[in-house]
């Protein structure tokens, strides 16, 4: 069995954040395929589901993003998996909109759900970052991840989602690099515009 999980917080309050990409994802993933039915365990929404010859577990956290890492390793240690098994979906602020990248260990880079996944199960677990921008500032980084996604940013968001579920396959079978390419072909990110991002930022 195979383990996707997205970090976001519970709750509609935070259900269309930018902090909730991840959820997103997990749920458009969860329609599109037909998993079963939602079920509350391990401080954790879990489904299973299959996607071609593949066993999978959808797994949305309940703990709070800054604690992702305590839910999975319940999952993990009743399923008896190992990390490798564990791809992990979430928001990005280093990664310009609409950018994608698939990597596996490494550091959390100040990503708080990330230093508790590591901190829970070490490194070896693959992660998708989801590219959001970061406003500029560090100051409103916060505000930035905790606000919905704009109209223009659903411009891109929306086919990225589609894209990852179109591309699943090849992430499914281990085939990273194909994975990450065919979600960008299929999904461009925006071109960058620096005089917006001096708009979001303030700056002249």
């Amino acid at each position: 069995m195979l383990i996707l999980s997205g970090q976001g917080n519970p709750g509609d309050r935070y259900a269309k954040n930018r902090h909730n990409a991840g959820f997103l994802v997990i749920d458009d993933l969860h329609e599109r395929f037909r998993f079963g039915p939602w079920r509350a365990k391990f401080e954790s929404q879990i489904s299973e589901g299959t996607v071609g010859r593949h066993k999978v577990l959808l797994v949305k956290p309940q703990t709070f993003y800054n604690e992702t890492g305590r839910a999975l390793s319940k999952v993990l240690q009743f399923y008896k998996l190992p990390t490798h098994d564990v791809t992990l979906f979430y928001d990005e602020i280093d990664l310009a909109p609409g950018r994608l990248r698939v990597k596996r260990g490494g550091g959390h880079s100040g990503n708080n759900g990330v230093r508790s996944m590591m901190a829970h199960l070490g490194e070896d677990f693959r992660r998708i970052r989801i590219g959001i921008g970061h406003p500029g500032d560090k100051s409103m980084v916060m505000p930035h991840v905790l606000s919905d996604f704009s109209k223009a940013d659903l411009d891109w968001f929306a086919p990225m989602v589609t894209a990852i579920g179109d591309a699943l396959p090849f992430l499914l079978d281990g085939d990273d690099e194909r994975f990450q390419t065919e979600v960008l072909r299929l999904a461009p990110a925006p071109k960058h515009d620096p005089k917006q991002t001096a708009r979001r930022t303030g700056e002249d």
